[in-house]
């Protein structure tokens, strides 16, 4: 048996595909807008928009990038065969650009006062994942 079985009976952990170049762009200091528009996909460069642009108090503006990035992860956990639930582990470091939207979205809907919005995000992040909930608070 291995120690990453399932032994609840449900969906397996989703693990999404390596994307290097986002996250290496970033680390190297290059803009998150620059890092999006070069790939519109991932939800790293989205949820770093998110980030910088609530640090710098464009609430509404965070909210939009996150949610942007929170739909791209959608799509991504689709292909990746993902069926709507299932863990999304934070320790899979390619599914943190996911996870950091989900919680940038519930971030910037509790800011705006999308209670109902805030609450069905923080309950996703999490479901998917405790650790990536307790990791970003």
């Amino acid at each position: 048996m291995s120690i990453h079985e399932n032994l609840l009976g449900g969906p397996p952990p989703t693990h999404l595909p390596d994307e290097p170049g986002p996250r290496e762009l970033l680390a190297g200091g290059t803009s998150a807008a620059e890092v999006a528009a070069q790939y519109p996909t991932s939800s790293l460069a989205w949820a770093q928009l998110a980030d910088d642009a609530f640090e710098r108090g464009s609430v509404v503006e965070s909210y939009a990038y996150a949610r942007t990035g929170y739909h791209r992860g959608l799509d991504a956990l689709r292909r990746s065969g993902w069926k709507g639930h299932g863990p999304v582990p934070w320790e899979h470091e390619p599914n943190r650009g996911f996870l950091r939207a989900l919680s940038a979205l519930a971030r910037a809907a509790g800011a705006i006062g999308e209670k109902e919005e805030h609450e069905r995000c923080t309950t996703f992040l999490r479901d998917s994942s405790q650790t990536a909930a307790e990791t970003l608070g």
